[in-house]
């Protein structure tokens, strides 16, 4: 546009001294085409060239930008539709360690043989109450217990490592084995290694409840929508798997080969002993809300 607006003008300029009286031999005068300048070519090509640098964003400030279109609700248990969850997972699938300035020689990664369970770091990015995005970084056979989701949608980015993840359903209209004791289905029991796609919970499927181990230290990008929130009664609550065989409870009955695929999960009173989740702050690039 800077080349247009410069021919432009010059060439307002040139039609208002064209007069409108006959040239002596008869015909209208005409000016000669007028070429842009070097200098002018240049300038316009400087110009374009930092327009399309302010164009380009970073990764993680379109993945914010993203959430913020995908989880502008922001109400519990509200699942975006089909095409947001795609449009928010195909940006995740995206996004590389480098992107968030994340590696496994990062001192967060390495295994402390004193301790009983390594401790896991979690890098905050952002969070307000519609959604939050954060990492979580946990060394070798690093552990995050079997945990819940309420009345939330959950995008889970493995960066780099291989993973070991378990997950469960509840079983709807179930009978209970006792008031914090349900019976819930597994959704997956399988060791997954970056490069891979993102996987989505939602607030009944998808695997609401589950449990990270890390093969190697790995690299968990974290989206929620909407957070957990006391107020708003999305607490976090922790859990023992138990084997189907375990309890007895009149009117729940499996097959036998399918026993395995069924688990009952008792909420845990308190915070595992063993978990010690220590926050740092992000240091990847910036984002502009």
């Amino acid at each position: 546009m800077g080349t247009g607006q410069v021919v432009g003008g010059r060439v307002r300029r040139d039609l208002s001294e064209i007069s409108n009286k006959p040239s002596p031999n008869g015909n209208i005068p005409v000016k000669k085409p007028i070429v842009s300048s070097p200098e002018n070519r240049s300038n316009s090509r400087k110009r374009i060239q930092r327009r399309s640098k302010k164009a380009v964003i970073s990764p993680v400030q379109k993945l914010f930008e993203t959430c913020k279109k995908v989880f502008a609700n922001g109400e519990s248990g509200i699942v975006p539709s089909a095409e947001n969850i795609e449009m928010l997972r195909a940006v995740l699938d995206e996004i590389k360690p480098e992107d968030v300035n994340v590696s496994p020689n990062m001192p967060c990664f390495r295994s402390k043989p004193m301790l009983r369970s390594p401790l896991v770091t979690y890098l905050h990015i952002y969070e307000c109450d519609r959604f939050s995005m954060g990492i979580f970084c946990l060394p070798p056979c690093g552990v995050i217990p079997l945990h819940n989701h309420p009345e939330m949608t959950v995008f889970s980015k493995l960066l780099f490592g291989t993973m070991h993840i378990k997950s469960y359903d509840w079983v709807a209209d179930s009978p209970r084995q006792s008031s914090d004791t349900r019976l819930a289905k597994v959704k997956v029991d399988s060791e997954f290694t970056a490069p891979c796609d993102a996987s989505i919970l939602y607030p009944a499927d998808g695997g609401n409840m589950h449990c990270f181990t890390a093969k190697t230290a790995c690299a968990v990008l974290d989206v929620l929508g909407p957070p957990y929130s006391d107020p708003a009664g999305r607490h976090c609550t922790y859990y023992f798997d138990y084997p189907f065989s375990r309890f007895s409870v009149d009117g729940v009955a499996v097959a036998e080969e399918e026993k395995e695929g069924y688990a009952w999960l008792k909420e845990r009173e308190e915070k595992p002993e063993d978990l010690t989740v220590m926050a740092m702050m992000y240091s990847g690039p910036t984002m502009k809300e």
